[in-house]
């Protein structure tokens, strides 16, 4: 194998295990949305993925549960895509353009 195959090869599998460490870190990573003004907070992963809800109790209105599941779907959609901003810097600053092309 000449020389440069071998630079090549093993620029690959240092960006393979700083994806693998950016991963592993974005599984670690806590990110919050709300909605209501923060009566309603959504705690995701790096990787999107809910770990936690917390409802104010002001939120809770028996007659209105309709603006209450309007309010953590806000919070939900706000918590996701502050995630996925995090992740597109996080996997985008590996050299990889547009992180990993929508993968995450």
């Amino acid at each position: 194998m000449n020389r440069q195959m071998k630079k090549m090869m093993a620029q690959a599998q240092k960006m393979q295990q700083d994806m693998m460490k950016a991963q592993e870190e974005l599984a670690d990573d806590r990110i919050e949305g709300s909605a209501g003004g923060g009566i309603v907070k959504v705690t995701v992963t790096g990787q999107s993925n809910v770990v936690g809800i917390k409802i104010s109790e002001e939120a809770v209105d028996p007659e209105d549960v309709e603006m209450l599941e309007d309010l953590i779907l806000v919070a939900i959609h706000d918590a996701v895509e502050k995630s996925k901003a995090a992740a597109e810097k996080k996997m985008g600053g590996l050299g990889v353009p547009g992180g990993l092309g929508g993968l995450m």
